[in-house]
């Protein structure tokens, strides 16, 4: 297929479920591309000799050079491309925010549409999952042992590295079941979990990583018992950062108020949409989400999803909504009302203690803040009520402190995310932390990007102690 086309070749368009009926299920909403629309699409890269979506990807795939094997249509090489850097590429083709990373710096988006990057990196994981196509491999075991907290993608990332490098890794998880935000906070309808997640834990297996659940480390055991009676030389902190932030705002502790966290939570890894799930979730009909956020956007689809009537409040305008354009697109595209502008101050309730309003006060946009977007400042006297049943908290969130609580030495910075170096490690020795928990809630890639640097660095240091 002659390549280096460029914008003579626009670009190749995903199909999705049509919106009217995805509303009404949890089936994924992209369908993905086939192998003559990957070829097609992967035909337009222009192959830079200095890529600028390399410099741009937290990984650091080589990019060009796994686009370049799939226009040939050789998925096994372009497979075998990403491996060198990504042990979850099925996740973050779907998942990771490729139009401000590895997208976002393509040449072809400077004129016209970039390649689609991010979808071709799917379509490689997905085919090479159908076909049996095996990336995997280690080297023999060397006797030192590493314990990773949390299977999220930081933990995951960092097993991979220390396994392949012939660590003995055993990931310690605090839920029921392994995968972290992977499992518990992205919708089914955007990472599907039987064909999607599971399969990138059990590859995590087949390399020998052990993964024991239902541990929670600062509670159940402590660092110190890991790195003591338990025998890890090692230990990497990929814990996440669970622990949801609230407005303090009258009325907040009402019945119907919850966060984006616990509801997701129920809804994906407890499976509460489902009509034989002994988890129950509420969300009559009429749910406001406030926030802006990928999460805000997950949780307002999935309340959609259940049946509910569905509005997004966030204070400022949708230039600077913070969650990705296609998920704000597919958003509007089922259904759900936007309340720009608009800031809440109160939660109303009724007679029984349960929601009914949210009261907003109207905003305008002043001078920028310290993030570089324009202040949002209150309209006086300028307030609404919004009808709803049950309100959804979507206003990020931060580490659990039950860890650095219960670890003598173990430092965190005025926002409770532990402090590390740029290479993960922590303020006690053979302690090493990457990911939501060091830099408070962020992406999948970057997770894995600090998981894969962790990893580096503790193979480093435990070689260092042998030297």
């Amino acid at each position: 297929m002659e390549r280096k086309l460029g914008n003579k070749i626009p670009r190749v368009p995903v199909r999705e479920q049509d919106p009217a009926q995805r509303a009404r299920n949890f089936e994924e909403v992209c369908l993905g591309y086939d192998l003559s629309e990957a070829r097609r699409e992967a035909s337009r890269c222009l192959d830079c000799p200095k890529p600028a979506c390399v410099a741009a990807c937290p990984v650091s795939i080589a990019i060009p050079e796994f686009i370049r094997a799939l226009a040939e249509g050789d998925v096994a090489t372009a497979a075998s491309v990403i491996a060198r850097d990504s042990s979850l590429p099925a996740i973050c083709g779907r998942v990771c925010p490729q139009e401000i990373q590895c997208e976002g710096s393509c040449v072809l988006g400077r004129k016209g549409e970039p390649v689609a990057i991010g979808k071709l990196e799917r379509f490689v994981a997905d085919t090479s999952r159908r076909e049996s196509i095996s990336c995997a491999g280690r080297r023999p075991l060397n006797g030192d042992r590493v314990a990773v907290v949390g299977s999220g993608p930081a933990g995951l990332a960092c097993a991979t590295d220390l396994a392949k490098t012939g660590y003995d890794v055993t990931i310690f998880e605090s839920l029921h079941e392994p995968g972290g935000v992977l499992t518990y906070g992205i919708p089914e309808f955007r990472l599907p979990k039987e064909t999607v997640v599971a399969p990138a834990i059990e590859d995590l297996k087949q390399l020998g990583v052990k993964i024991e659940t239902n541990v929670v480390i600062g509670r159940t055991l402590t660092l110190q018992d890991l790195m003591g009676q338990e025998g890890f030389q090692a230990v990497f902190l990929g814990s996440g950062a669970g622990l949801p932030k609230f407005m303090g705002i009258p009325g907040e502790n009402r019945n119907g108020v919850v966060s984006a966290n616990e509801f997701l939570t129920r809804n994906n890894l407890m499976k509460a949409y489902r009509q034989d799930a002994d988890t129950p979730i509420y969300v009559g009909r009429r749910v406001t989400v406030v926030g802006g956020g990928n999460v805000a956007m997950d949780a307002a689809r999935t309340a959609l999803r259940l049946g509910a009537d569905v509005t997004v409040v966030y204070r400022r305008t949708e230039q600077e909504l913070p969650a990705r354009k296609e998920e704000v697109h597919h958003a509007k595209e089922e259904g759900i009302h936007f309340e720009l502008l608009t800031n809440p101050v109160e939660v109303l309730g009724d007679e029984r203690g349960w929601v009914r309003a949210l009261r907003c006060q109207r905003m305008t946009l002043g001078e920028p803040d310290e993030s570089g977007r324009r202040r949002p400042v209150a309209v006086p006297d300028d307030f609404c009520e919004i009808p709803a049943d049950v309100v959804i908290m979507s206003l990020g969130t931060s580490p659990n402190p039950l860890i650095a609580s219960s670890t003598e030495g173990l430092e965190v910075n005025r926002w409770g995310c532990l402090v590390a170096d740029e290479d993960g490690a922590t303020t006690v020795p053979g302690v090493f932390a990457g990911g939501d928990a060091v830099t408070g809630a962020a992406t999948v890639i970057l997770a894995m990007g600090a998981g894969r640097k962790a990893a580096a660095a503790i193979d480093a240091y435990l070689k260092g102690l042998k030297s």
